[in-house]
C-alpha cells in the first residue's frame, strides 16, 4: 500500500505478500524508439484515500524515469537517492548516467536496507551507449528485472497485466505505448479499489524525458 510507515522490523513471508501487492498500479512497456511508464494519483492509508494526488512518478534524470509502489516515506528516500547519485555520477562522468546504472543504484539501495525499505520500483529509460530503451523492476528485497517487453507492480497488476498481455506487440510506436499504458492502468482503476484519479504517464526516447500526463 502507498503507506506511510518509517520502521519494518522482521519482515515475514505474508508480509512480503501484501508489500508486492501494495495499493497501486505502476506500468512500464517497451516500444519501438524508447520505453513508456506510468501510475495512478492514488495514495491510500488502510480503507482511506489519503490523497488524489500522490505523485508517484519521478524523473530520475533526462533519459531515466521511476515509478513507485509501497511505503511514501520510503520511496521518496530512495528516490532522493537516485536523483543524487545520478547528479554525482554526471559530474565524474560528464554525461547522462544510463538506466542500467540507476537501476543497479536503486537495486544496491534498496538490497541495502533489505526488509527495511518498503519500495517497490519501475525504472525505464534510453540508452545513449546502446540506443535503445531499457526497462527494469526492482523489489523492497534488492531483486533486479530487465523486461523485454513489459511490467506492472501493485494490486491493480494483474488487471494491467491483463490488457498488456493481449495487446502489447513489438515496435510499437511511442503514441500506441501511451494508449496501451492509458488503457491498462484505467482498467486497473475500474476494478481495483486501490488505484484510482489521475494517470500519471511519461515517455522517454533519444529525445529525452518527456511528460505526458
Amino acid at each position: 500500500m502507498m503507506e506511510n510507515k518509517s520502521k519494518y522490523p522482521n519482515l515475514d513471508e505474508d508480509s512480503v505478500k501484501k508489500i508486492i501487492k501494495s495499493g497501486t498500479t505502476t506500468v512500464g512497456i517497451m516500444v519501438k524508439d524508447g520505453v513508456v511508464i506510468g501510475t495512478e494519483s492514488q495514495a491510500t492509508a488502510g480503507y482511506t484515500v489519503a490523497t488524489k494526488k500522490a505523485q508517484k512518478l519521478f524523473k530520475i534524470n533526462d533519459y531515466t524515469a521511476a515509478t513507485i509502489s509501497g511505503g511514501v516515506a520510503d520511496c521518496q528516500y530512495v528516490v532522493n537517492q537516485l536523483q543524487a547519485l545520478s547528479r554525482l555520477k554526471q559530474v565524474e562522468d560528464d554525461k547522462v548516467p544510463d538506466p542500467q546504472y540507476i537501476a543497479s543504484m536503486t537495486r544496491n539501495v534498496l538490497f541495502s536496507g533489505r526488509s527495511y525499505f518498503l519500495c517497490m520500483m519501475i525504472i525505464g529509460g534510453f540508452s545513449q551507449k546502446s540506443k535503445k530503451g531499457l526497462l527494469y523492476g526492482v523489489d523492497l528485497l534488492g531483486t533486479l528485472y530487465e523486461e523485454e517487453r513489459f511490467i506492472s507492480f501493485g494490486s491493480g497488476s494483474p488487471f494491467s497485466l491483463g490488457v498488456l498481455e493481449a495487446d502489447w506487440t513489438k515496435n510499437l510506436t511511442k503514441s500506441a505505448g501511451i494508449k496501451l499504458i492509458e488503457t491498462a492502468i484505467s482498467s486497473s482503476r475500474e476494478r481495483d479499489a486501490a488505484s484510482g484519479f489521475s494517470l500519471q504517464i511519461a515517455s522517454i526516447d533519444k529525445n529525452g524525458y518527456k511528460q505526458v500526463q
